[in-house]
């Protein structure tokens, strides 16, 4: 290794564990990505409210089609009042939109990005690493 009085003035020496930046923010042509400070708060509730395995079994289910939750909770296996929970939280991080007919209360993805992310992920998730 190189002793520091054997580098040039304008030298420095970074260890291997040292994260910080060797370049400045001048050196590139192009300009850092601006976001939004709430968008990220808001896309990280989603993140949080997928990162349930209940909630994400419920998520495919309903990227094929439209279920009821006694459709939801028979397939699954689980009482009405723990499916009706996860779609309360589903829906109130509008991942998931309900509509109501007659008796019954149907669920859906609330759009084609939610329905890509769940695709996406799990289709991930299968790869081979």
């Amino acid at each position: 290794m190189v002793s520091p009085k054997e580098l040039p003035q304008d030298a420095s020496v970074v260890s291997a564990d040292d994260d910080s930046p060797t370049c400045c923010g001048g050196d590139h042509e192009h300009q850092p990505m601006r976001f939004d400070a709430s968008a990220c708060e808001r896309a990280a509730a989603i993140f949080r409210a997928l990162g349930d395995p209940q909630r994400l079994r419920l998520l495919i289910m309903l990227e094929a089609r439209s279920c009821c939750v006694s459709e939801l909770a028979e397939a699954l296996g689980e009482p009405l009042p723990a499916i009706s929970q996860r779609l309360r939280v589903l829906k109130s991080e509008r991942i998931v939109r309900s509509r109501r007919e007659g008796k019954h209360v149907y669920y859906s993805l609330a759009d084609g990005h939610i329905s890509r992310l769940v695709t996406n992920g799990v289709m991930h998730a299968m790869e081979d690493s």
